[in-house]
């Protein structure tokens, strides 16, 4: 009986020892090498929203019949002012709609995606808006709404030669610096 208690205890410690084994790369693999640092995104955003073209078309709910219509924002200059909340300036075409102007929001993170946050702000000449704009790879996509009416926006970024300037998340080089 003591030798099957010792077997037992024998092979329960090896079974610990191989399970801790394996749970150790697994661990090491929740953060990559290389993982940009929350400061290093908040650069590579600065640096990739001043100057980008948003180029796309928004709907409307309700409208489904209709065409998507053209929607082009060009950001003039972007600059994070404190924690979340940045300031763009920005000109919005759409429609009748060609201003430019300075837009104080909010830019949250998903992981290592920024998305642009607006709730109920009131753009003077504009209206009230809300929406959620998420940032990734060269492209952006959302929801939006104004008062009553609200849809879907998405569409391409791209600098002001026209190359794209969003790279995919862990990159360290926009690919205007490859």
């Amino acid at each position: 009986m003591n030798r099957m208690l010792k077997q037992f205890v024998g092979q329960a410690l090896l079974l610990a020892t191989i399970g801790l084994l394996s749970v150790t790369p697994l661990a090491a693999q929740d953060k990559p090498a290389g993982k940009p640092s929350k400061d290093d995104l908040v650069k590579k955003l600065e640096k990739t929203l001043t100057g980008a073209k948003f180029t796309g078309n928004y709907t409307a709910l309700g409208k489904e019949a209709k065409a998507p219509t053209g929607e082009e924002y060009t950001i003039v200059s972007a600059e994070r002012v404190d924690a979340d909340i940045w300031l763009l300036k920005a000109r919005i075409k759409y429609g009748n709609t060609d201003k430019t102007m300075p837009i104080p929001l909010e830019i949250q993170w998903a992981g290592d995606t920024p998305v642009i946050t607006m709730t109920d702000m009131a753009i003077p000449g504009m209206g009230t808006f809300s929406t959620r704009v998420v940032i990734y790879d060269g492209m952006y996509s959302g929801t939006w709404r104004h008062g009553e009416v609200k849809g879907q926006l998405f569409g391409t970024i791209t600098a002001g030669d026209g190359k794209p300037t969003e790279s995919k998340p862990g990159e360290t080089k926009t690919p205007a610096e490859k």
